[in-house]
């Protein structure tokens, strides 16, 4: 569900990047959210997209903010087996089958990842994300099989999310391609962003860009397929 919200910049907010001025405008939004909000083209400022987190502000002027509510969700323990790969205090690595969705939402309230790790964490799960994706610093599709990482506390979620950010983790996916590609080896330097028509999905090119590189290493050939 969509919401949006309307501000006016006070004199007191006057000057000040347009990411400190919305988490100071509504306490329910941090920074780091305002940002993402701001770059997914949701923030209008006198009935202009702005996509810059560092735009200034001026008196006066209308904010108008889009944002995706949650709704309220009974999120319940659910005794579903985990493939864990390996665990300590801080970190579990588990093998997140195919079919099963990370987190609720979009009308899947139980069992998801979330419901079986409250069952087996109970409340020695991050809580950074927020509820309903305790524990959760990164995700992978629902119909994705592989690696997880979850944080038992935020101190591991932190970690792992710089991680994430600065590319020290690194990440390998085995996938079936139709065609048959040429190259032994190649790279894929395409920036990524939100499809243009589908805001669900996102496309090579897209708005609101971001650097993403490929490595590929052709594994087996069969036919019209690799």
């Amino acid at each position: 569900m969509i919401e949006k919200k309307f501000f006016i910049i006070p004199e007191a907010l006057a000057v000040k990047r347009l990411d400190i001025a919305i988490s100071e405008l509504d306490e329910n939004i941090s920074r780091s959210r305002a940002e993402k909000i701001i770059e997914s083209g949701k923030v209008q400022i006198d009935g202009d997209v702005v996509i810059s987190k560092k735009s200034k502000v001026k008196a006066g002027s209308e904010i108008s903010i889009e944002i995706e509510v949650e709704e309220e969700i009974e999120l319940l323990p659910e005794d579903i087996p985990l493939d864990i790969i390996c665990e300590d205090e801080d970190v579990i690595v588990l093998n997140k089958p195919r079919g099963m969705v990370v987190h609720p939402g979009n009308g899947n309230d139980t069992g998801t990842l979330v419901n079986a790790l409250l069952a087996y964490c109970g409340d020695n799960l991050s809580a950074i994300n927020g509820e309903i994706r305790r524990g959760i610093v990164h995700r992978i599709d629902k119909d994705t099989s592989g690696l997880i990482m979850i944080a038992k506390n935020d101190e591991a979620h932190k970690s792992l999310a710089k991680q994430l950010k600065e590319h020290t983790v690194t990440r390998k996916y085995i996938g079936l391609a139709v065609d048959n590609i040429k190259e032994d080896e190649l790279e894929i330097d395409e920036p990524i962003g939100r499809d243009r028509n589908n805001r669900m999905r996102r496309q090579v090119r897209g708005s609101n860009m971001k650097e993403a590189i490929t490595h590929i290493r052709i594994l087996e050939r069969y036919g019209r397929y690799t």
